[in-house]
């Protein structure tokens, strides 16, 4: 199974399978590192870390002596990211430890970048995180942060919905939005808060703010063998199994009221969204589905400002 985690209590337990491993390329991230001078980095702070991906994948670019944090509010991922570093020869450079992003448990000026992926879709408040994680860098230190418009996926087309009813399409990016606003409603966080995500950089007295969309796609494509796709068909099909869209059908629908949804219209939109597993499987089975893997993440970067005379 290429996901461990997919049952377990905690949070985003669905999303920290192999499939994440596949969210960049690498020359991409390398890239980065060039434009962001990661050769000057000593000590990144990775906030709301997950199971460590990101500063994992962040590593690559960073010099062999930069030494990471990882926080998460779960003790369950702290744990796993802890296990995950040993397991790859890399806890001479990572640790983790439990943390609130909003009330960071570090000194003022910490870091010299300070970061965080598909963190700020969970917080109540992401101006407030992202206050605390420019509190805690250096002068003149960088935040970045990675962070989609998951909203858009929805009308990303597939070999087999180009053609299907409008009013069906329609359904399924009816359900989203109002899933996502509903979730936001909650505190629970915006799924799509990537489009405000430089703008609350700017508030918070970041400088230089930059914005780069994650040049990497997904692609799903015939035959399938490669190891990326086929981590993919697994995750799906585990999702088919356990009847999981984005989220399950108890927190979908709950987000769905909150969004300002009707619960009479609620199983008709469901059955729209997942009818299609059927064509699905059997085109698959014949080799003829495809998708581009499009998505919309955007990688955002701010400068915290100089001290006056330095």
């Amino acid at each position: 199974m290429t996901n461990e985690f997919r049952t377990l209590e905690a949070h985003s337990a669905e999303y920290f399978g192999d499939t994440r491993d596949y969210w960049w390329n690498q020359d991409f991230i390398e890239l980065i590192g060039r434009r962001f001078a990661f050769e000057k980095v000593h000590d990144v702070l990775d906030v709301g870390c997950g199971v460590g991906h990101w500063a994992q994948v962040l590593a690559s670019a960073l010099p062999a002596e930069a030494q990471v944090i990882g926080v998460d509010r779960d003790q369950t991922w702290v744990n796993e990211a802890t296990e995950r570093a040993a397991s790859r020869g890399v806890s001479h450079r990572f640790r983790y430890q439990l943390s609130d992003a909003q009330a960071l448990p570090f000194p003022d000026a910490r870091f010299d970048l300070v970061t965080c992926q598909t963190l700020l879709i969970h917080v109540a408040d992401p101006g407030v995180a992202i206050a605390e994680m420019v509190r805690v860098a250096r002068p003149g230190g960088l935040v970045l942060a990675a962070e989609p418009n998951n909203v858009a996926s929805s009308l990303i087309m597939n070999s087999m919905g180009f053609n299907d009813p409008v009013e069906k399409i329609l359904a399924g990016v009816r359900l989203q939005l109002l899933c996502e606003r509903g979730k936001a409603s909650l505190g629970e966080g915006n799924n799509s808060v990537g489009d405000v995500v430089p703008g609350l950089f700017v508030a918070s007295g970041l400088t230089d703010v930059t914005v780069y969309l994650n040049d990497k796609t997904n692609a799903f494509l015939p035959p399938y063998s490669a190891s990326e796709q086929r981590a993919m068909l697994e995750e799906f099909q585990d999702f088919e199994s356990r009847d999981f869209w984005i989220w399950n059908r108890a927190d979908t629908l709950r987000y769905f009221l909150a969004g300002g949804g009707l619960e009479a219209e609620f199983d008709a939109l469901w059955t729209s969204v997942r009818d299609g597993i059927d064509r699905f499987v059997k085109a698959v089975a014949d080799r003829t589905y495809s998708h581009s893997g499009a998505s919309l993440n955007y990688l955002v970067a701010g400068r915290k400002a100089r001290e006056s005379g330095i």
